[in-house]
């Protein structure tokens, strides 16, 4: 005779299938979800390093223009605190200087070597 509560032979019942399905698709969406979030941190990781590099590159950059406005601004400055006077050459050169670092343009650069040799 057979006994029936040991077990079953053959495929599960439609509720032990449901049950399987159910497992599994919990599952999958753990892991996937799980997936998700790991893939989100790495790239905000990576944003925030981008961003930190920026930061120090932008850092750099304002230190070596307040180091060259402050280079520049005694130079020019040196001529009206010079009571004897600085040489025409001296002071053409430093306008040559002004031009070429980008502070005077040609129409400025023209008008104050005009001025100069007037």
């Amino acid at each position: 005779m057979m006994r029936r509560g040991m077990g079953r032979g053959g495929r599960p019942g439609l509720l032990g299938t449901m049950a399987r399905t159910a497992v599994v698709a919990g599952t999958a969406s753990a892991v996937v979800n799980n997936s998700q979030q790991k893939a989100a941190s790495q790239a905000n990781a990576q944003a925030q390093a981008a961003a930190y590099q920026d930061m120090q590159q932008q850092a750099t950059i304002d230190a070596a223009v307040a180091q060259a406005v402050a280079a520049q601004a005694p130079a020019a400055a040196a001529p009206v605190a010079d009571a004897g006077g600085p040489s025409l050459m001296d002071q053409l050169k430093e306008l040559a200087a002004l031009k070429d670092a980008g502070i005077l343009d040609d129409a400025e650069f023209s008008a104050a070597k005009a001025k100069l040799l007037a």
